[in-house]
């Protein structure tokens, strides 16, 4: 069963770090891109960041220069360390798969990855 699971969510300060995981199982990861969503109630899923199998890396506008997104094949987990973080990053963050391979414009479309996670809730207040 291909799968995705999340962890490393919390309650953080403004300006403070958390490292995300999603650790895969079901399938191999060096086969697939993978991705970071997250979302606010109310409002639509935003794409955060994604990893092709190619060894590209995108990022939200947003979250430039303050997230970084890694895979470790090895272990089968991507990553996502989030930097200097700000009340606006307060959300449910998803990891996301797909085999239809994005590419650095459409990557960020929430309808072409089919397999989501539960979710890890990220807070940032002080």
């Amino acid at each position: 069963q291909v799968q995705v699971v999340e962890s490393g969510g919390g309650l953080v300060q403004p300006g403070g770090s958390l490292r995300l995981s999603c650790a895969a199982s079901g399938f191999t990861l060096d086969y697939f891109d993978i991705g970071w969503f997250r979302q606010v109630p109310g409002k639509e899923r935003e794409g955060v960041s994604f990893s092709s199998k190619d060894g590209n890396t995108y990022y939200a506008d947003s979250v430039k220069g303050r997230f970084t997104i890694s895979r470790d094949n090895a272990k089968n987990t991507v990553y996502l360390q989030m930097n200097s973080l700000k009340p606006e990053d307060t959300a449910l963050y998803y990891c996301v798969t797909t085999g239809l391979n994005p590419s650095g414009s459409t990557w960020s479309r929430p309808v072409l990855y089919g397999v989501w996670g539960q979710g890890t809730q990220v807070t940032v207040s002080s």
